[in-house]
C-alpha cells in the first residue's frame, strides 16, 4: 500500500498533518507528520502534497538495515536505527524527517491511512500495488 495525492484537490487545510501526528505519536503537532503540504505562492489556494511512495531508497542506504519491507511498506526498526540520518538525505520526496523531541529515529510514513480518512477533499488515497 502506498499514498497517492491529487494536488489539485488540496485546500491546504493541513488536517492530514494533524491526524498523522496524532495517530502515530499521540501528539497534536504537525511537525511530527510523515507527509508535507507546500503552498505555492503568489497563486493563492495552490498546494502540493508530498507523500512517501514506498520507493525503498531509504532502505537501500541504511548502513544497519534498520529499514525493512513489511506488507509492501518500508518501516523503521527503532531498536536498530543509529540515527545517522542517511535515509533522510536520500528521500526523493523529502518526506523522511529527522527525529524531534529527543527521539533517535527519523519519522516515516507507515501507510496507516489516517490522513486519507480525514481529508475533507479526498486529495489523498491509499492504493495497493
Amino acid at each position: 500500500m502506498h499514498l497517492t495525492a491529487e494536488h489539485a484537490k488540496c485546500s491546504g487545510c493541513r488536517a492530514c498533518l494533524l491526524v498523522c501526528a496524532l495517530e502515530n505519536f499521540r501528539e497534536i503537532n504537525p511537525a511530527r507528520a510523515a507527509l508535507a503540504i507546500a503552498g505555492h505562492f503568489p497563486s493563492p489556494g495552490t498546494f502540493s502534497i508530498r507523500v512517501c511512495d514506498q520507493c525503498g531508497a531509504c532502505a537501500e542506504v541504511c548502513p544497519v538495515e534498520a529499514i525493512y519491507l513489511k506488507d509492501d511498506v518500508y518501516l523503521i526498526d527503532a531498536q536498530e536505527c543509529t540515527g545517522c540520518l542517511t535515509c533522510v538525505d536520500v528521500c526523493p520526496n523529502e518526506v523522511l524527517f529527522p527525529p524531534i523531541n529527543g527521539d533517535d529515529c527519523p519519522v516515516k510514513c507507515t501507510s496507516c491511512g489516517a490522513c486519507v480518512s480525514i481529508c475533507p477533499r479526498d486529495a489523498l488515497h491509499l492504493e495497493g500495488d
